[in-house]
């Protein structure tokens, strides 16, 4: 009888222990997941020389000044020793009264060369920095 005691003992102890892992992995990948979703950028008023740093979440409009920033993709190189980050970004400026529709800028942004893609603006500048 001791022995049948000490088996199902062991049983249950594996499965609790199963069960933990099993939480802990799951709690992980959702912690994963949470972190990802923001985009740093740096924008830069040429007027005023002031430089700005913004945490922007993906896919949801941010107003800054004039601007409307939206993120719409972010990712990071995985191949590289120097890391590559792009984004794909739209902005609008609410200034132009003639179309609220048109971009001043959409399309895909590099770190570490802003001028491949270049946003063209009379006031500010915006730089790629971070994605996570």
């Amino acid at each position: 009888m001791q022995l049948k005691k000490n088996i199902s003992l062991g049983k249950t102890k594996i499965f609790k222990l199963i069960y933990y892992i099993f939480f802990i992995l799951l709690f992980s990948i959702k912690l994963s997941l949470s972190d990802e979703g923001f985009v740093e950028i740096k924008i830069l008023d040429k007027v005023s020389s002031k430089t700005s740093q913004l945490k922007l979440n993906i896919q949801q409009e941010t107003k800054f000044e004039n601007l409307i920033i939206k993120i719409l993709k972010c990712k990071n190189s995985e191949f590289d020793d120097d890391p590559e980050i792009t984004a794909y970004l739209q902005v609008q400026d609410v200034t132009l009264k003639n179309n609220d529709k048109v971009f001043v800028f959409n399309g895909w942004t590099f770190s570490s060369s802003p001028s491949i893609s270049l946003f063209d603006h009379p006031v500010y500048d915006i730089w790629l920095t971070k994605c996570y």
